[in-house]
């Protein structure tokens, strides 16, 4: 006879907490994006298109979160992730500020974008996986995989829309009101943090402090071969197949020579392709092993893909396919390490993975953004995905084949 799946995973999360949470993440994000697509415009501007320039920013802003990242995930654990919150979104909104006044004045320079995307990065450190804890806590177990797909969706939206409406901003104003939009921004998330119910939360026990409580997660996550495994495929994918933000801003502007208006719909096609994909992700919730790798497989494939279109259209059309796939990767391993993750884990494997996807970049980013400069653009994208391709099947391969039907239905 045959048993039906748990409405629940396929129904998405309805608690009033957890709209607010959507709400604010939606209007947050679209200012981020305007404020990505306004910064690599500024940055283009004052170093004379140089993707060096790109590389090193990005990997100014991610830097902190290789060095620190473990120890902001010890934080959410001992803390309270809404008054983590509560004072990260504060300071970004002021980080967002201060560039706003330097366009205005006239006075921006190169040393002070690389100084405000270090200290953003410094905050992500802690409100990064203070993000994905209060998601958790937001919502009841059975719909948590749901709950990442919804607010993919929603994440992917606001991409979408960001970079769309930070292009004819620019073209028409220049970058500062864009900076100035995602300073704004930052106030709808605290007002929705403020309006939630504290006591509608189903948080993970506290954390007591004490010592080696980095390296005692890093133990954990080598004796759980599924985390690991996990960890290992997304951390070789995001660092050389995510670059997006210096091979597309780079194929844009220099391979196709488009104007300012086009420079964000690069991202705004991947976000397309990734809202399809939480939509697949919601529809069909899938974390084995591997059907990890073979999303991945299937990013690495259609990214190398984009680095092969002749034209600026088709490369755009390709890039929603790359984005559906990526997303449907990347949410399957998060929920894959949520669920896998034990109590009073949850911060600190939370922060590994944001190590993963966003820490490994400033290893690589200035690499990407050497080749895509002396190589071309092409070359850098094609490296991205070939790599992620090989990391896929190598990933794959040490995934041990399920047993029969009964493993299958935990995939």
């Amino acid at each position: 006879m045959r048993i039906p799946r748990p409405p629940s995973r396929r129904r998405p999360p309805s608690s009033p907490r957890f709209r607010l949470f959507a709400l604010g993440q939606t209007v947050s994000n679209t200012g981020t994006w305007m404020q990505k697509v306004a910064q690599d415009w500024l940055a283009l501007h004052l170093s004379h298109g140089s993707g060096t320039v790109l590389g090193i920013i990005t990997a100014l802003q991610f830097l902190p979160l290789l060095l620190l990242g473990p120890y902001g995930g010890v934080l959410v654990d001992r803390y309270c992730t809404r008054r983590i919150l509560l004072l990260s979104q504060a300071v970004m909104a002021a980080l967002a500020l201060i560039p706003a006044l330097l366009v205005a004045t006239g006075t921006a320079r190169l040393d002070a974008v690389y100084g405000l995307a270090l200290a953003l990065g410094l905050t992500m450190t802690v409100d990064k996986p203070a993000l994905q804890a209060y998601l958790a806590e937001s919502v009841a177990p059975g719909q948590l995989v749901s709950a990442l797909a919804v607010n993919s969706a929603v994440l992917n939206l606001a991409r979408m829309a960001g970079p769309a409406l930070a292009g004819p901003l620019i073209l028409a104003f220049g970058p500062g009101p864009a900076f100035l939009a995602n300073a704004l921004s930052y106030l709808v998330v605290i007002a929705c943090l403020l309006r939630a119910d504290p006591g509608a939360v189903r948080p993970a026990p506290a954390v007591a402090r004490a010592k080696r409580q980095v390296r005692e997660g890093l133990a954990y996550v080598r004796g759980h071969r599924p985390i690991m495994l996990t960890l290992v495929l997304v951390a070789v994918v995001a660092a050389f197949g995510m670059n997006f933000q210096i091979t597309t801003a780079l194929m844009i502007t220099q391979v196709y020579r488009a104007p300012a208006a086009v420079f964000g719909l690069g991202n705004t096609a991947l976000a397309a392709g990734s809202v399809i994909g939480s939509l697949l992700a919601i529809r069909h919730p899938r974390t084995g092993g591997r059907q990890l790798a073979a999303a991945a497989l299937a990013f690495g494939t259609l990214e190398a893909g984009c680095a092969l279109m002749p034209g600026c259209i088709g490369f755009l059309v390709l890039l929603v396919p790359t984005g559906t796939a990526m997303l449907v990767f990347l949410t399957a391993a998060k929920a894959r390490l949520q669920l896998e993750a034990g109590e009073g884990m949850r911060g600190r494997v939370t922060s590994l993975y944001l190590l993963a996807t966003l820490g490994t970049t400033p290893l690589v980013a200035p690499v990407i953004g050497w080749i895509a400069q002396d190589a071309g653009p092409r070359a850098a994208l094609a490296l991205g995905g070939t790599v992620s391709a090989v990391a896929a099947v190598t990933i794959g391969l040490l995934h041990p084949r399920p047993a029969g039907p009964a493993a299958m239905a935990g995939c």
